[in-house]
């Protein structure tokens, strides 16, 4: 074996160089921009909080009442409070009940008793949809599936509510 050493150009030196030297630059302008794409997907969600809506079990009738609320809302780096609005009664079962106020059909907000031709019932002025007391839709009307139902629950006699879950076709 010879012991010779090999020696290094002075093309084969620079090349080395500015290729170490480029991609140390090109990783530091890249660091910044992946960061802030990440960042966000690794933060939690608070999707699945609940939220006190200022609401005490023992003022919950069996007649529905209309509760409005506010919750912190983060979009990317944007936060907001967002008004969320829910209708809360209690049903033949005892069992507290939250539906939500956005029509099934196109969106529209629903109010109870909202028609004096279907009284007991949940209306929507924007295009006669109806619903039943347990916000299942009634049939022949355009709504296609009953009110989304928000999970709940109650903590030192106090009603917190969570995500609206979709309920399925009736």
């Amino acid at each position: 074996m010879s012991e010779e050493k090999q020696q290094v150009s002075r093309r084969q030196f620079l090349n080395y160089t500015l290729t170490g030297v480029g991609g140390f630059m090109a990783a530091g302008l890249l660091i910044s921009p992946i960061r802030m794409a990440i960042d966000p997907v690794l933060k939690p969600s608070s999707a699945g909080e609940y939220a006190n809506v200022g609401l005490a079990v023992e003022d919950i009738t069996t007649e529905p009442q209309r509760v409005d609320w506010k919750i912190d809302q983060v979009d990317g780096w944007y936060e907001s409070k967002v008004n969320r609005s829910a209708w809360v009664f209690k049903n033949e079962n005892d069992e507290i009940m939250a539906l939500s106020p956005t029509c099934t059909h196109l969106g529209c907000v629903v109010s109870w008793e909202g028609s004096e031709d279907h009284p007991n019932e949940f209306f929507c002025p924007c295009h006669d949809g109806r619903y039943y007391k347990d916000g299942t839709n009634i049939a022949g009307t355009p709504p296609t599936r009953p009110l989304d139902l928000y999970d709940h629950k109650v903590e030192n006699g106090m009603l917190y509510l969570g995500k609206a879950q979709v309920r399925g076709e009736a």
